[in-house]
C-alpha cells in the first residue's frame, strides 16, 4: 500500500542510493526524491528510476528552472518537487508527464500553482505558518487538490496535520542525513508509517 509519505534524500550519493531506496521501498515508503543540490542527483535518480521501476515513483527536489525539469525527465525521473511555485517549471513538469510538487505558503501561491497544473501543493515551511495557516487555506482550496506539509513535520503531529486537512508529508531529515545507513534509514521509514494515523 502506497504511504501519503515523500522521501526528501537531501545529500544522497550515488553509492548509496540503491540499497537506501530499497529500504524505503520495503518499509512501505514508495515516493522518493532526490533534492538537486545532492552530490551528482540525476545519478542517484537515475539508477533508483532503473531499478525501481514499477515499484517507487522517483523524482527531484529542490527543481528551480525548466532545464533542471529537462534533466530529471532525460534521468527518468516522474516527480518535480521545488520549493516555490514558478508557473513554468510546474507547466513544463505536466508538458513532459511528470508530477509536479511547487512550494507554497499563501492563497495566492497555491492558485498560482493550480492554475499552472500542479498536481499537488507543498506547504513549505509548514511549521512557520502552523496548522491554522493549512485549515486557511483548505477553506479556500479545491478539495481534490492534495496538500502535502513539509518542514518540521513527524510523527508526534501527523495526526494533527491530517485533521487540518494535509494528504500527506514530504519527510527529510528526521528520515535521511547523508552517511546513514540503509538499516537505520529502514528502520526510521517503519517508524514513520507505523504513526500514520489509520
Amino acid at each position: 500500500m502506497t504511504q501519503p509519505i515523500i522521501a526528501i534524500l537531501r545529500g544522497l550519493t550515488p553509492a548509496d542510493a540503491l540499497a537506501v531506496g530499497q529500504a524505503l521501498i520495503d518499509a512501505g515508503i514508495d515516493r522518493i526524491e532526490v533534492p538537486l543540490n545532492s552530490p551528482d542527483p540525476l545519478e542517484s535518480i537515475r539508477l533508483m528510476a532503473t531499478a525501481f521501476a514499477g515499484q517507487a515513483t522517483i523524482g527531484a527536489g529542490t527543481v528551480l528552472t525548466v532545464e533542471d525539469v529537462a534533466r530529471v525527465a532525460d534521468a527518468g525521473g516522474r516527480m518535480i518537487v521545488s520549493p516555490n511555485a514558478n508557473p513554468e517549471v510546474i507547466r513544463e513538469s505536466r508538458r513532459r508527464g511528470l508530477e509536479s510538487y511547487p512550494g507554497v505558503f499563501t492563497a495566492t501561491e497555491c492558485f498560482t500553482a493550480i492554475d499552472a497544473g500542479a498536481t499537488g501543493l507543498k506547504l513549505f515551511p509548514a511549521d512557520q505558518g502552523g496548522i491554522g495557516v493549512l485549515k486557511a487555506l483548505r477553506a479556500v482550496l479545491p478539495r481534490d487538490m492534495p496538500v502535502y506539509a513539509v518542514g518540521g513535520v513527524g510523527p508526534s503531529n501527523f495526526a494533527d496535520w491530517y485533521a487540518a486537512g494535509a494528504q500527506g508529508f514530504g519527510i527529510g531529515t528526521s528520515l535521511y542525513k547523508p552517511g546513514d545507513s540503509a538499516e537505520s534509514v529502514g528502520q526510521r521509514a517503519r517508524e514513520m508509517v507505523a504513526a500514520l494515523p489509520a
